[in-house]
């Protein structure tokens, strides 16, 4: 096991609800050897700054309408996490869509939370999509970055039952319930050594990721594991 301090950098866009879940069950945690050394937005207004600097952590904007184009943005970007120096990168929330550049430049240490079961529903209105084609369960996946879309390893998914009557937003609010479980989670696991990163094939324990990663159920406020007969079964 780790016992060094995972340095954690944060990219987001707007309020950032995953990182209060990631200040209060990582940050602040004494048994998660981690800490949060930056959070960082390309928005000036985004509510996460505050909360970053509520809780003492660095603070940083880069707008990328200050700049003329997506390389020219993503320079300073990449500078202004390098002065981080951070071990991991967690992308909450964050609404950009990032150069293959860029990702080869921090692979395979930065992650995204998608609100899917990943592979299904890449991209956007994610819950309209799983409405729509009358899933009995939706959820969220967290994924190593790659250049493609949506589309690097799966380390962990939690699922969450589509209710009758749900609409968009309040199968929006449930799945997001169980996000901000399963982020701090998938990230107490890498900090604690448990989980070895890689573009192809993380490793959990020792053992090669299957392709969905580990699936959870939320029960009683905490993620459990689903049984290994329902996830071969998927």
């Amino acid at each position: 096991m780790s016992t060094r301090t995972l340095r954690i950098a944060v990219l987001l866009s707007g309020r950032g609800s995953n990182l209060d879940a990631l200040i209060e069950r990582v940050h602040r945690a004494d048994d998660v050897p981690a800490e949060i050394v930056g959070v960082v937005a390309n928005r000036p207004g985004a509510g996460g700054l505050e909360r970053a600097r509520a809780a003492g952590i660095t603070a940083a904007c880069v707008d990328h309408r200050a700049f003329s184009g997506r390389e020219a943005f993503e320079t300073v970007l990449a500078t202004t996490l390098d002065a981080l120096e951070p071990d991991l990168l967690l992308l909450a929330g964050f609404m950009r869509i990032l150069t293959p550049g860029f990702v080869e430049r921090f692979s395979p240490r930065m992650l995204n939370i998608h609100p899917s079961l990943l592979p299904d529903f890449p991209g956007l209105d994610t819950h309209a999509r799983a409405l729509q084609r009358g899933d009995a369960e939706a959820g969220a996946s967290v994924h190593v970055v790659i250049p493609e879309l949506d589309s690097g390893p799966v380390l962990a998914r939690v699922r969450v039952p589509v209710e009758p009557g749900d609409g968009p937003q309040q199968l929006e609010a449930r799945v997001r319930s169980a996000e901000h479980l399963l982020y701090p989670a998938v990230t107490a696991w890498i900090a604690s050594g448990r989980i070895r990163l890689d573009a192809r094939t993380p490793h959990l324990d020792g053992r090669p990721l299957p392709p969905q990663g580990i699936d959870h159920r939320v029960e009683e406020g905490r993620l459990t594991p689903c049984s290994e007969e329902r996830q071969e079964r998927d």
